[in-house]
């Protein structure tokens, strides 16, 4: 396996800073679309998005703020699908919200992430399987982000078709494929100020 450099560029939101984030954007290979989640899609979120679409930046948008009161992950993905027209699907689903998250739903894996409260840097966490009502929410979120990318990825697409089974490597190949192209949005949430997710 070859080195591989990654360099982080991170740009600032306000709208005074339009031309630092349009000179940043042409030289991207890809864009992290941080969000807010109590706020959503605000205008200028808009303006940014708009701005990577412009220059075929291939995205994956992070709701943050999870941990603050009114957050709502289900409005803000609605939010992304319907102010700014994007094709987007969660992969990692908060689980909780405000003072009740504690990790996330691997959607792919079908997985729980739990993050270890006693551990301020979020590095500390445990992978368990699903419980209770996680089951249902992940299998109908893998569901459907199988079918919105068998929609856009001719691969995975005649898969389906041909009934072959599908695993986690083929979901995640063609995910991949369908983000490079722009043809699809990840999701995930969490929250920066506490390292979850």
């Amino acid at each position: 396996q070859e080195d591989i450099r990654v360099n982080i560029i991170d740009t600032p939101g306000h709208v005074d800073f339009t031309a630092e984030v349009e000179r940043s954007l042409r030289v991207l290979d890809g864009a992290i679309f941080v969000l807010c989640g109590v706020a959503g899609v605000q205008p200028q979120s808009e303006t940014v998005f708009r701005q990577a679409e412009k220059y075929h930046v291939p995205r994956i948008a992070f709701v943050n703020k999870m941990d603050r009161t009114g957050a709502d992950f289900d409005r803000v993905v609605e939010d992304v699908r319907t102010k700014l027209g994007a094709n987007a699907w969660p992969i990692l689903i908060p689980i909780g919200a405000e003072d009740n998250l504690i990790g996330q739903i691997d959607v792919v894996n079908q997985k729980s992430i739990i993050y270890s409260d006693d551990d301020k840097f979020g590095s500390k966490y445990h992978v368990r399987d699903l419980q209770g009502a996680e089951i249902e929410k992940a299998k109908e979120a893998y569901d459907n982000l199988v079918a919105a990318i068998c929609d856009v990825d001719e691969e995975l697409g005649m898969m389906f078709l041909e009934e072959k089974t599908i695993t986690v490597r083929d979901v995640k190949e063609s995910l991949r494929r369908a983000v490079i192209a722009n043809k699809i949005i990840p999701m995930a949430g969490g929250s920066a100020f506490k390292n979850k997710g």
